[in-house]
């Protein structure tokens, strides 16, 4: 899309400037941060300005369809579009306030922006491309091995995660906190966002159930 967008005029505060120019300069960035804290909003941004800018072709959001009860969403009724969607709107919305709609539905339907589940990305490569992982808590450590296998040549990957919302029945396999493990790797980055960009109640609130969450372990 030629002309600009509103994703251009959002401010990014000092915390997202810093964070951008770490994604921009890595193939491989970790956004961490509770709820609020404008993870896949700031990697949507990023995306859609490169886009613009020509220096990639494709937009890849996915993310990992489980419930907050913790359950796959095949045992969901209807076709594998009408099961997926309702995880998916988040990341449509995000998208909606960056662009206007009529733009980024025009290049969902051609194709620049895909927008899909992680089972559906598995033995692709992608090229040329922006990948963000959403709601990476809820990938298996299987899932994000295969996820990062699936980077090619000039593509970034940005993962966002917050494993205090992680939804698997088991939190132990979430592969989220293995990428730790990685920071030593050249060209991947780990950061975590600490600002709330929601209602000024939600910090405290979230920090009363993490302290009860720590208290009962």
């Amino acid at each position: 899309m030629a002309k600009k967008s509103a994703a251009f005029n959002l401010t990014l505060n000092e915390e997202q400037k810093l964070a951008k120019k770490e994604i921009l300069e890595h193939a491989i960035t970790v956004l961490k941060g509770q709820a609020g804290s404008g993870k896949t909003l700031l990697a949507c941004q990023v995306a859609l300005d490169l886009y613009q800018k020509k220096e990639t072709n494709k937009i890849i959001v996915s993310r990992p369809l489980v419930t907050m009860d913790g359950e796959e969403v095949g045992f969901l009724p209807g076709t594998a579009f009408e099961k997926t969607l309702p995880y998916l709107i988040p990341i449509y919305a995000n998208m909606y306030q960056l662009w206007d709609k009529i733009e980024i539905d025009a290049l969902i339907h051609a194709g620049d922006i895909e927008i899909c589940p992680i089972a559906f990305i598995k033995g692709r490569t992608f090229l040329n491309s922006t990948v963000i992982i959403d709601e990476a808590q809820n990938c298996t450590h299987s899932q994000l091995e295969g996820i990062l296998g699936r980077l090619g040549r000039n593509s970034r990957m940005i993962i966002c995660g917050d494993m205090t919302q992680c939804d698997l029945p088991q939190v132990s396999k979430s592969g989220f906190n293995f990428l730790d493990n990685l920071i030593s790797v050249p060209q991947f980055k780990m950061i975590k966002l600490e600002a709330n960009h929601r209602h000024d109640i939600v910090p405290e609130i979230l920090q009363i159930y993490k302290a009860s969450r720590e208290t009962s372990v």
